[in-house]
C-alpha cells in the first residue's frame, strides 16, 4: 500500500540507527582508551608532553584509518615522540611549577601591581597550554616530521588565528569539567578530548 514501510525497509533504518549510536558511542569510547594509555604514562609527571602526543597518533589513526586500538596505540606513538619532546617536557614541566607556585603566591596579595603580575601569569599559563595542545596535534599528524616543522605548525595553530586558538584553549579548560557527567571523566577524557578537537581544528587550518 501507498506510504506503506516494508519489513526490509524498517530493518535497513533500525540498522542505520544502530550504526549511528555505535559512530557516537565511538566518540565517547576510543578518546577514553586514549585516556587510560595516557594516564598510565603521565604517572613519570615530566612525560606528559609525548604522552599527549601520543593521544593525538592514536586518536588520528582512528580517524583517518579506523583504527579501534587507541589504547595500544598512544603506547605507539610515545615511542615515536619521547626522545624529541621529553626535554621540552621536563622544561614545561618546572616553568608550570614555578609559575603556579607565583600565582598562588600573588592570590594571597593585593594591590595594582599583583593584580598585574597575577593577569601576566594567568596569559602566560593559557598561552603555554594553547601552545602544548597544538604542538602535540602537530606532532601527531606528521609524526615523521622534525621537531622545528612540529613547532612552527603549533605556533601558526595556536597564534595566528583567534577562533583556532579560542578552541583549542576552550576545549582545554572545558573538557575536564563537562567529562564529570562521565565516570573517571576527567582522567579519561580531560586531556583526549582536546587533542581531539586540536586535530578537527587542524583540518580546517
Amino acid at each position: 500500500m501507498p506510504g506503506s514501510r516494508t519489513p526490509n525497509a524498517s530493518i535497513s533504518t533500525a540498522g542505520a540507527m544502530g550504526r549511528r549510536v555505535l559512530d557516537l558511542l565511538g566518540w565517547v569510547t576510543f578518546p577514553a582508551m586514549a585516556g587510560a594509555a595516557f594516564v598510565v604514562l603521565v604517572l613519570g609527571i615530566v612525560t606528559w608532553l609525548p604522552a599527549l602526543a601520543g593521544v593525538g597518533f592514536a586518536l588520528e589513526r582512528w580517524r583517518r584509518d579506523g583504527d579501534n586500538r587507541c589504547f595500544a596505540g598512544v603506547f605507539t606513538g610515545w615511542r615515536k615522540f619521547w626522545r624529541p619532546l621529553l626535554p621540552h617536557s621536563i622544561l614545561m614541566t618546572v616553568a608550570t611549577l614555578v609559575a603556579v607556585s607565583n600565582l598562588w603566591f600573588l592570590a594571597g596579595k593585593s594591590g595594582p601591581l599583583v593584580v598585574a603580575l597575577f593577569m601576566v601569569h594567568a596569559g602566560l599559563l593559557a598561552a603555554a597550554i594553547t601552545y602544548h595542545l597544538a604542538l602535540a596535534v602537530a606532532a601527531a599528524r606528521a609524526p615523521d616530521e622534525l621537531p622545528t616543522t612540529w613547532r612552527k605548525t603549533a605556533f601558526r595553530l595556536a597564534f595566528t588565528s583567534v577562533p583556532r586558538g579560542t578552541a583549542l584553549l576552550g576545549a582545554a579548560i572545558a573538557a575536564p569539567v563537562f567529562s564529570l557527567v562521565v565516570p573517571a571523566g576527567p582522567l579519561l577524557l580531560g586531556t583526549t578530548v582536546p587533542v581531539l578537537v586540536g586535530l578537527l581544528v587542524a583540518d580546517r587550518a
